[in-house]
């Protein structure tokens, strides 16, 4: 298995998912309209609906708005998140494919603590390094899995502590 090369991304708001927000708005507010002038509505219900819309427009164009933007970057072992608002000195980054479109990723960046950051990688962002975001992505979620199936195999009467040890020089025995 050869590993994926190091990759630094562009991240930030995509298009895509605003086109979407934007989408899935129009359709709500068409069905309400359609609601509101097909049958007699009392006018607090019709207050509510409206109130309700104007609600859900102006938290999804501040999700959007607030979308995270950086950098994601591999180093070959490692996720790592760089950006203005993000507090550096997290050494490695759990990163999961939610959704993937093949020229955009949704990804869930997850630290140690647990906590987690969404994100959307797209191909116009760097065209020339989508593909090695891409093996990047494949490569560690494939180590991943290497790492799980040869903790399932462990022997059962060893100490945990040689399990971890056996663990980390079986991954690094593997053939490039």
């Amino acid at each position: 298995m050869h590993s994926a090369p190091q990759v630094t991304y562009p991240v930030g708001r995509s298009a895509f998912l605003g086109f979407a927000l934007v989408a899935a708005w129009a359709a709500g507010a068409v069905v309400c309209g359609y609601w509101i002038f097909s049958a007699p509505v009392s006018q607090w219900r019709v207050l509510l609906v409206v109130v309700a819309l104007l609600l859900s427009g102006c938290a999804a164009a501040r999700s959007w708005y607030t979308s995270p933007t950086g950098q994601l970057t591999w180093d070959g072992q490692f996720w790592r998140w760089h950006s203005a608002g993000y507090a550096a000195g997290e050494s490695a980054l759990d990163l999961g494919v939610a959704l993937d479109l093949q020229r955009m990723l949704w990804l869930r960046l997850e630290n140690s603590a647990g906590a987690s950051l969404w994100l959307w990688a797209e191909k116009s962002a760097l065209p020339f390094r989508w593909m090695d975001l891409r093996r990047a992505v494949c490569s560690a979620a494939d180590m991943r899995d290497v790492t799980a199936a040869l903790a399932d195999t462990a022997q059962p009467g060893l100490p945990a502590s040689l399990h971890s040890t056996s663990l980390s020089v079986s991954a690094a025995a593997l053939p490039p």
